[in-house]
């Protein structure tokens, strides 16, 4: 006949096992019993956790309707005055259908892509543009010839 199958080692870990148990569950009751079971955290004025309420009158009413969730649609958002910017066609490859231009007021040179030009451009030639943000910079956009 086989042995029974629980040794020493297993007998001490199953002990020790149900002590912890047995701990956590009056670790439980006590804190009920003091009260600190139902404590709450409340945010001040500041922003900043304090275990003390809010003082009601420094309440202050949101209107719900004026929350806005996620960005608003394009047509809701004011327009930003685009500004015409001139400037000179440093570098443009047709072929490749891209290109730099020279802002003449700030000197600093702005991407452009085919895709954002009104009129044919080539090098050297004065343009009006305006700015919008791109991947990796400032690009020029409706870019037309002066």
């Amino acid at each position: 006949m086989a042995g029974s199958q629980e040794t020493f080692g297993k007998k001490e870990r199953e002990k020790k096992r149900l002590k912890k148990k047995k701990d956590k569950l009056l670790r439980k009751e006590e804190r009920k019993a003091s009260g600190q079971d139902s404590m709450f955290v409340y945010v001040d004025e500041f922003g900043q956790l304090t275990d003390t309420p809010p003082d009601p009158a420094k309440k202050i009413k949101v209107d719900a309707e004026s929350i806005e969730i996620g960005i608003p649609k394009k047509e809701d958002r004011e327009e930003e005055a685009a500004v015409d910017r001139q400037g000179k066609v440093s570098f443009f490859d047709t072929s490749k259908g891209f290109g730099f231009i020279i802002d003449t007021v700030s000197q600093e040179k702005f991407f452009v892509h085919v895709s954002g030009l009104l009129e044919e451009i080539k090098e050297n030639d004065k343009v009006t543009f305006e700015l919008e943000k791109g991947l990796k910079g400032m690009n020029a956009v409706r870019v037309k010839k002066i």
